[in-house]
């Protein structure tokens, strides 16, 4: 099998750049090409440059470059990644991809110039070399039509989606002539390295996640369109309510853009002329509006407006104005008002809310009407209609089409799923809206339902999964006519599997300890936004407990499954007891918390944290004060307490102190002051990490810490960094001596805070906070600079803190907080 070590992307287009930016995140070297210009720009005859200039002939590339790395949301994680990144043209560099190990082509969207550049690798790659297209849906074996067998052995189709770096799915489409060593190598890849989920698509046109997508989402426009409904009302029908992103419908054509969108719907309808349901790709109601916006050059974001368009109210406020469908003119949106919404709002079970908008809410109409009629007996409800006609045209397609273009229908589940961010696929959200019921939603409304379904509810099979004891352990499989297991990767350590498995040590409301096997023990958060309460400080508490005493435990892995890690303390706890006077209890509960984390640091055996997502506040707190870390690339780590007029008072400031200030001045002749001011941004402007591989930079991660690019193996790769530290020998390092600056460093520091109030960079309340900071900083006003005991900095923090929170206006920043969930400047 061929060992991935270098890759080369043609094309430095928004696809191209953005998969050669996630490769070089992924530490790997990427050479990025792109074609010649035939043509010189004003700027480059202004200048006296010639077409054979080296600036002239990688322009494009070097533009395509430049792009990546201003782009929003960010493709580079970090600037060491943008290092990796070589740039070159197809003409005198094409000879470098004789280099590559993967060869990515991210050309044109057009047969003949792919088949062409086909021609062209072919003459240069190694015999054992991969190559990919990147086609978002032109048949993979026409694309390699003409090349030579081992050619076509090492060639496939390998479908990113952006943006690149954040988008879990990559579609890979074999041919029937690729080897299977190939399509493996790119599989563990493209899992291992680059952190995508993998699936394997038939190739037909579009593959699985864009022909369905192209589809469903024309059906949705166009029957808005033809219904009258609002671009306003259909997002928030096809957004959260479904289990779906914010981008709902309109806004996500917006963000892929009307012209790409167009297009990608004209290819697919000349692709597919055995397709019963191509025809809504060229709706006529939705053609007309689409050619309009078109003409208009209304092609979303990338313009400034679509369906939607950015613009002020009389006030100069920021307002989204959105398409009138109607008159193709733009306009305030009314706020959509749909009772059925206010009724299934109370649900936060997306099953329940599905069922309840298609028949629950009828049941008190009438008791002798079949599931379907109750779906027709209340015509005046315009938003459960519109979700009924939807899914029921949605399903019907997903069914017709499955077997054409997918291996199984969990494929077809993980690609919409990983491509567009949706909760639940649509075999999974057909379980959860009952499959007997929605075919009989389907008949009436005279949609299809494919033979293979009704087959499959005809053996006995009511669901598309089979659930067990909670779980779900297998997959209808339309080959076999029967239930499938469920492929379990080992790498995927899942906490309700651990929890079915009777694997619970100890838990509270807040916090659930597992025992993982191997002597490995799981402290798992579950609080709202897994903030730290009192519930969790106590289970902290009984786990170090545990860990100590037991011999059978060897380690500790803290990590959880949760939409973010950990939110930080809740600050709610902390301003009612403030308000009633309380500040003792205050008082301990930090003393209690700065105990904990130095606890898991200090004690006797190994606690690995396996930080994802948001870390904010005591989150950051709480891993920096784990033996290591093992984080996953999207991290976002910060110490944020100012937003709320705060500092960091669980051994946060003083991580800081020790990582950005003592271990630098252990060296002689280092100059303290950019050290002091580096911290104290950090702090003082909440500045959270980007990325794992930023907060190396901050201070968060530090050397041995390790970083993962896939997500579902963080768990499993943190009980192996706690096993590997247990078989090298773990002997925790004492508690270190910390540097203080002193009388010299706080008045150079107070200076600077003065300095930044007189000029109205900061308010007088955040003075007030960061002198508290600084003097932290400093330890103190002591007469010379000395080391002094890491516990002196833990005091100073939790004075300040309790400090802070008697005063009125961190009392309000906290109230604004809770309330809007955005800071106050007071």
């Amino acid at each position: 099998m061929t060992q991935i070590k270098s890759i080369a992307v043609i094309g430095a287009g928004t696809m191209g750049a953005a998969i050669a930016a996630h490769v070089a995140n992924a530490g790997y070297p990427v050479l990025l090409l792109d074609i010649v210009p035939n043509k010189l720009t004003e700027e480059e005859e202004t200048k006296g440059l010639t077409l054979e200039h080296p600036k002239v002939r990688n322009r494009l590339v070097s533009d395509g470059f430049e792009r990546a790395k201003k782009a929003k949301p960010a493709s580079f994680m970090s600037s060491e990644a943008m290092r990796l990144v070589k740039l070159g043209n197809t003409k005198d560099d094409f000879d470098q991809l004789a280099e590559a190990d993967w060869i990515i082509e991210a050309i044109i969207e057009k047969l003949k110039p792919k088949q062409a550049m086909m021609e062209r690798i072919e003459t240069i790659r190694r015999p054992d070399s991969i190559v990919t297209s990147n086609s978002s849906g032109l048949p993979m074996a026409d694309i390699a039509a003409g090349r030579s067998d081992g050619f076509k052995q090492h060639f496939m189709g390998s479908h990113f989606f952006n943006p690149v770096r954040r988008m879990k799915l990559l579609e890979l489409i074999p041919t029937a002539d690729t080897d299977k060593a190939v399509i493996e190598a790119i599989s563990l890849f493209g899992e291992e390295v680059l952190g995508k989920g993998i699936v394997f698509c038939n190739d037909t046109p579009n593959f699985i996640s864009n022909r369905l997508f192209s589809i469903n989402n024309c059906y949705a426009a166009d029957y808005a369109i033809r219904k009258g409904y609002t671009v306003s009302e259909v997002d928030t029908l096809t957004g959260p309510l479904l289990g779906r992103p914010k981008t709902g419908t309109f806004r996500l054509q917006d963000l892929i853009g009307i012209d790409i969108v167009a297009s990608v719907a004209q290819n697919l309808h000349a692709l597919i002329p055995h397709d019963p349901y191509r025809d809504i790709l060229v709706a006529p109601a939705l053609s007309k509006l689409i050619d309009g916006m078109l003409k208009n050059k209304w092609l979303g974001n990338k313009t400034g407006q679509g369906y939607y368009k950015k613009s002020q109210d009389e006030k100069g406020k920021r307002v989204f104005l959105t398409l009138n469908l109607e008159s193709f003119e733009y306009e305030i949106p009314d706020k959509p008002n749909f009772l059925s919404i206010r009724m299934v709002e109370k649900f936060a079970d997306l099953g329940e809310r599905v069922r309840a908008l298609l028949y629950e809410l009828w049941e008190d109409k009438t008791e002798t009407l079949t599931i379907a009629d109750m779906i027709y007996t209340w015509p005046d409800e315009r938003g459960a209609r519109f979700v009924r006609e939807m899914l029921s045209y949605e399903l019907s397609y997903v069914a017709s089409c499955a077997q054409e273009i997918a291996h199984n229908l969990t494929s077809i589940d993980e690609a919409i799923r990983w491509g567009f961010g949706f909760e639940v696929g649509p075999f999974q959200l057909w379980d959860m809206a009952e499959v007997d019921s929605m075919v009989q939603t389907m008949e009436y409304a005279d949609r299809p339902v494919a033979p293979w379904v009704k087959e499959m509810l005809a053996a006995g099979y009511d669901n598309f999964y089979r659930i067990e004891d909670g779980l779900v352990t297998g997959y209808y499989d339309w080959h076999t006519k029967q239930y499938q297991n469920m492929h379990v990767n080992p790498k995927h350590t899942s906490i309700k599997r651990l929890r079915k498995a009777n694997k619970v040590v100890e838990e509270n409301d807040s916090a659930t300890l597992y025992d993982t096997g191997d002597g490995v023990l799981l402290l798992e958060f579950h609080t709202k936004a897994n903030t730290i309460d009192f519930g969790m400080r106590e289970i902290m508490t009984e786990t170090q407990q545990i860990l100590a005493q037991n011999n059978n435990y060897v380690g500790l892995m803290i990590g959880n499954e949760g939409k973010h890690f950990c939110a930080g303390a809740n600050i709610r706890e902390f301003v009612v007891d403030a308000e009633r006077g309380k500040f003792d209890n205050i008082r301990k509960f930090i003393n209690s918390l700065q105990e904990t984390i130095m606890g898991f640091r200090y004690g006797r055996k190994p606690v690995v944290g396996a930080v994802h997502s948001l870390a904010l506040g005591g989150g950051t707190e709480l891993i920096m004060g784990c033996s290591r870390i093992v984080a996953h690339a999207e991290s976002y780590m910060g110490l944020v307490e100012i937003g709320v007029g705060l500092i960091p008072a669980g051994g946060g400031t003083t991580g800081l102190v020790e990582r950005i200030i003592s271990q630098a001045m252990q060296m002689p002749d280092t100059d303290l002051l950019p050290l002091a001011k580096k911290l104290f941004e950090t702090i003082g402007m909440a500045k959270v990490s980007s990325s794992a591989a930023e907060a190396f930079g901050l201070g968060y991660l530090r050397s041995g810490d390790r970083v993962v690019m896939n997500r579902d193996n963080l768990l499993y790769e943190a009980k192996q960094e706690v096993l590997n530290l247990v078989a090298e020998g773990y002997t925790p390092s004492p508690p270190p001596m910390l540097y203080a600056g002193g009388r010299d460093l706080l008045d150079a520091l107070k200076m600077w805070v003065w300095t930044m109030q007189q000029s109205n960079h900061i308010t007088a309340h955040e003075a007030v906070i960061g002198n508290e900071l600084v003097y932290i900083m400093a330890g103190g006003e002591l007469s010379r600079p000395q080391w002094l005991p890491q516990q002196h900095f833990l005091d100073l923090e939790r004075d300040a803190f309790v400090k802070l929170l008697k005063t009125e206006k961190t009392q309000e920043r906290i109230w604004h907080m809770l309330k809007t969930r955005q800071p106050l400047r007071n």
